[in-house]
């Protein structure tokens, strides 16, 4: 079982940066592809990034977000760069054995989520 606790939400102005983290529990932690999603108010939850051995981004993030990873300290990044206002959502981590995906489905832990919010 795999545990994952999202930090680093919160408030910023429009072309401000954050760096969200997610620790995971648990010792195979390398073993899993890594994925960041969101989900604003009345939309479903998409797609922002993914890293397993290299990384994939939704086009609506690339060039701004970056993702990383510490296997020794079982944790995976998101730097946000040039922040607009489309990006404030809830932010998720997510863990899955499949490889990295862009899909929903394809990852089986969840982590509770970090608030993300973009003033204009």
């Amino acid at each position: 079982q795999v545990q994952l606790v999202e930090s680093g939400g919160g408030l910023v102005q429009a072309g401000g940066s954050l760096r969200l983290s997610c620790a995971a529990s648990g010792r195979t932690f390398s073993g899993y592809a890594m994925g960041w999603f969101r989900q604003a108010p009345g939309k479903e939850r998409e797609f922002v990034a993914a890293i397993s051995w290299d990384s994939g981004y939704a086009d609506s993030v690339k060039g701004r977000f970056t993702i990383s990873r510490d296997n020794a300290k079982n944790t995976v990044y998101l730097q946000m760069n040039s922040l607009k206002p489309e990006d404030t959502a809830v932010y998720y981590c997510a863990a899955g054995r499949g490889g990295r995906s862009p899909r929903v489905y394809d990852y089986e832990h969840w982590g509770q989520g970090t608030q993300v919010t973009v003033s204009s």
